[in-house]
């Protein structure tokens, strides 16, 4: 599992100059009251891009951010885990070695889709990289795609 650091996230924006302590406080006061994840709420009102959070979140817990719209996918590594695991826990498979297994995730708090993740590479290893949302939708859409082609592929040879 993701071993989360030692700073919150809100410490993180502040140190890097992406928020104010003010608007930490402020966010921080309105979270209480709707329970969102704190990084959403800043990029939801406009003062945070999704890539500031990732990369922040990726410094909390200590992974890479990637960028899946530029870097290749390796579909048939994907096509060796569930569809539940891919399309709704948002796990991309991308790529594989003897050792270890890599796979795109958009949340490190996904417990039940990093357990499924690590179950479903064993014995390999899996390391975990954060990538934007709307890569990962992009990349299960991909994904579907192959998968289509593949069969018909498979039927048109038989």
């Amino acid at each position: 599992m993701i071993k989360k650091g030692k700073k919150y996230i809100g410490e993180i924006l502040v140190e890097k100059g992406l928020v104010t302590y003010e608007q930490l406080q402020s966010v921080i006061e309105e979270q209480m009251k709707n329970k969102q994840f704190l990084g959403e709420m800043f990029v939801k009102k406009g003062i945070i891009s999704e890539d500031n959070l990732l990369e922040v979140l990726a410094e909390q817990f200590n992974l890479d951010f990637v960028r899946l719209k530029d870097m290749p996918i390796d579909w048939e590594v994907a096509k060796r885990f569930s569809i539940s695991l891919i399309t709704e826990h948002k796990c991309i498979p991308i790529s594989m070695d003897d050792d270890t297994v890599t796979i795109a995730i958009t949340n490190p708090l996904n417990a039940w889709g990093l357990g499924l993740a690590e179950k479903e590479a064993a014995p390999r290893k899996v390391k975990i990289v954060l990538a934007k949302a709307s890569d990962v939708d992009k990349a299960i859409e991909a994904f579907r795609q192959y998968s289509v082609r593949s069969m018909m592929n498979k039927w048109r040879k038989k």
